[in-house]
């Protein structure tokens, strides 16, 4: 793994841009009030100094950054369709962390469902709130188990430099965020290793992790179309469905063996602070994501298109063909096609 990111560097030069204006009001002063200009032109300087710095020069640790849930919740309208649960988690959830001055342990959120239900997605999404560069931000740390870490026989190592590589950059700053993709595929001594960052301990070595994000997305719930679906038919409106309706579904599915949480200890040590289900999606919740797409390139949002191309897609099971099997995820390649 890449060594840490270097510390910033001093801001002198910009003091000398800002300060001269500054220190010529405060030579003309009474001397009683000379120490206080002083500390006001100091307390300016600072300011417009690292607002210059982190605006134009770098990316900036957005620890102390006031955050925007009204932001938060626009997007999540606008771009996560079919998802009503997992709008509601993730919008309330987020909100009350980064609201938090003194959070007891880091958010640790597991999204979990299907695959192209949005979870990569809504991951993006809560990164582009806190980080203008989202996952390119420097203070982002993206991890795909088969690319990161794919021989179980480098587990020991894997472990070693996976915690370093948290501890060096939770160091840099407290507002790191941690995103590990393919949980299903990680191997438990990996999670393991992880736990320990999670748990509440206000300091690990020197180290305060309780305001760091971990956003743990799993594709193993490809079977829980099945399971849910006579939940979803037996309401009058999907929307009906509520988080204690899904969950005894979300937990049987999650100690199954093939979800890569079964022999971890996150889930029954309360580690993880939320886990957010991904129902499975519709065709009219496909068309949405068309036109999302359309609206993401510039286009005319055409609905005959839209569903032309929802249209295209697989949908199971066989006698009902109620849900899209892959969800939005070849949305873009069939919409190429159209167009």
């Amino acid at each position: 793994m890449a060594a840490v990111r270097g510390s910033r560097p001093t801001t002198w030069l910009l003091f000398l841009l800002v300060a001269p204006p500054l220190l010529h009001v405060v030579v003309s002063l009474e001397p009683i009030t000379t120490g206080l200009a002083i500390a006001a032109a100091s307390a300016i300087t600072a300011y417009l100094s690292s607002e210059i710095y982190c605006g134009l020069l770098s990316e900036c640790c957005q620890v102390d950054k006031p955050f925007n849930s009204t932001a938060l919740e626009d997007d999540l309208t606008e771009k996560l369709f079919g998802q009503h649960l997992a709008h509601g988690i993730i919008y309330k959830s987020v909100t009350r962390f980064m609201s938090n001055e003194n959070p007891r342990k880091p958010l640790a959120l597991l999204l979990y469902g299907c695959t192209g239900t949005g979870k990569n997605l809504v991951s993006k999404i809560i990164t582009e709130n806190i980080y203008d560069l989202g996952e390119e931000s420097k203070f982002v740390h993206l991890f795909v188990s088969t690319l990161h870490f794919p021989h179980d026989s480098l587990i020991p190592r894997y472990k070693d430099q996976l915690q370093s590589w948290i501890r060096g950059n939770t160091s840099a700053c407290a507002r790191s965020i941690f995103i590990f993709d393919e949980m299903e595929k990680l191997h438990p001594g990996l999670i393991d290793s992880i736990k320990p960052f999670l748990d509440y301990y206000n300091h690990i070595g020197g180290i305060s992790y309780r305001k760091a994000i971990f956003i743990f997305i799993s594709n193993a719930g490809a079977h829980l179309i099945d399971r849910l679906m006579p939940l979803i038919i037996n309401k009058r409106k999907r929307r009906e469905l509520e988080l204690k309706d899904v969950e005894d579904v979300l937990y049987d599915d999650l100690y199954n063996k093939n979800s890569g949480l079964w022999h971890s200890g996150l889930i029954e040590k309360n580690l993880i602070d939320y886990i957010v289900p991904f129902l499975p999606l519709e065709f009219r919740h496909v068309k949405q994501c068309v036109l999302a797409e359309l609206r993401l390139r510039d286009l005319h949002e055409d609905k005959l298109l839209a569903s032309q191309v929802a249209n295209e897609m697989k949908y199971v099971p066989k006698d009902t063909e109620l849900f899209s099997d892959k969800g939005c995820k070849t949305v873009p390649a069939k919409l190429d096609l159209f167009l």
